[in-house]
């Protein structure tokens, strides 16, 4: 199969690695280079509309929606007919009130009656170790709950996205594994009244439950190989990164190994990580350049730290130049 980073010229590649590659670029413009129906799975994670400016590029609240579905649209062709877009927003308050922003939800609107997509599911990111916020409402004048929860919006181009939840199975609650243990000294259901007996069924040990839409999943990540060695080489980290968990989920739910997987935001590029660590092929695009560099020490772990800052230096030495190849990580 073709690398896709070698029909982009709209993008600097910046790194390489067996599977991927990390482009520095406007999304819009790299997605519309790359070949129509080539993608199986764009998984991201835009800047939120925050009432704070970030130094990543978070847009108004007024102007989100119309910016966000510039992307969404231009990703429309790459996606294959069995594709699917993963995009994880968050939740926001409207600027000096406590209440709360609709900006993910006129998204979903938009993506579905203007841009054609159909949604598959929405899930919903439970991140238990979420800080409580805002300050203002919610730990000085205890008007309102904490926020822990993004929305996260499975879209699909066709009603019959590539999907097997088989694949991301749950380990069972206590009481599932004492049924499998003993299944019929722990349950006797009565026959049902269409006659089906339903026993033998909860007797199968399928390897886990079948997921909910409901994602629980802590971001802790503070010790972390990109985390330490930003802090050690001191490289200011990206700022809004999601726990590899969460797009490892849709990345085995929604792909088979060798498939093509892409992230449109990628900050950290932890998108691109977990792709390559599961067998998939990945491009991953990030319009600020220290950050689409600085994430190509998720890829070098187990190296020493001079190690790590020689490779990077090569890497910005490599990329100052006209006409070379990217740096090759493995």
């Amino acid at each position: 199969m073709a690398k896709l980073h070698e029909q982009i010229t709209s993008g600097r590649v910046v790194y390489t690695t067996r599977a991927g590659a990390q482009v520095c670029g406007d999304s819009r413009k790299v997605l519309a280079e790359l070949p129509e129906t080539s993608v199986d799975l764009i998984m991201t994670s835009p800047p939120f509309p925050l009432l704070r400016q970030k130094e990543y590029g978070n847009k108004d609240q007024a102007e989100y929606v119309d910016w966000l579905v510039e992307f969404v649209e231009a990703a429309k062709p790459a996606l294959k007919e069995t594709g699917s877009l993963v995009i994880d927003i968050g939740g926001a308050y409207q600027k000096g009130r406590p209440v709360r922003s609709l900006h993910q939800f006129r998204a979903l609107i938009r993506f579905v009656d203007d841009l054609g997509y159909n949604l598959a599911e929405e899930f919903y990111w439970h991140n238990p170790a979420r800080l409580p916020s805002p300050i203002e409402w919610v730990n000085k004048r205890k008007w309102r709950a904490k926020d822990s929860v993004n929305t996260v919006w499975w879209l699909s181009k066709g009603d019959r996205p590539k999907s097997d939840v088989g694949k991301v199975r749950t380990p069972y609650s206590e009481s599932m594994q004492k049924l499998l243990k003993d299944p019929s000294g722990y349950y006797r259901p009565k026959k049902r009244a269409s006659e089906h007996d339903i026993g033998t069924a909860f007797g199968i040990d399928n390897g886990g439950a079948l997921p909910s839409n409901l994602l629980s999943i802590p971001n802790t990540e503070s010790n972390g190989f990109y985390l330490r060695m930003c802090k050690e080489l001191g490289f200011e980290s990206h700022p809004a990164r999601f726990p590899a968990a969460l797009p490892e989920f849709f990345i085995k739910m929604l792909t088979d190994p060798g498939d093509v997987v892409v992230d449109i935001f990628s900050g950290s590029n932890t998108t691109g990580y977990a792709a390559e660590t599961h067998g998939r092929n990945w491009l991953s695009i990030e319009l600020d350049e220290k950050y689409a560099a600085r994430s190509a020490l998720r890829f070098l772990e187990g190296r020493t730290a001079t190690d790590v800052a020689a490779i990077y230096e090569q890497m910005l030495a490599v990329n100052s130049q006209v006409d070379v190849e990217p740096t090759v990580l493995f």
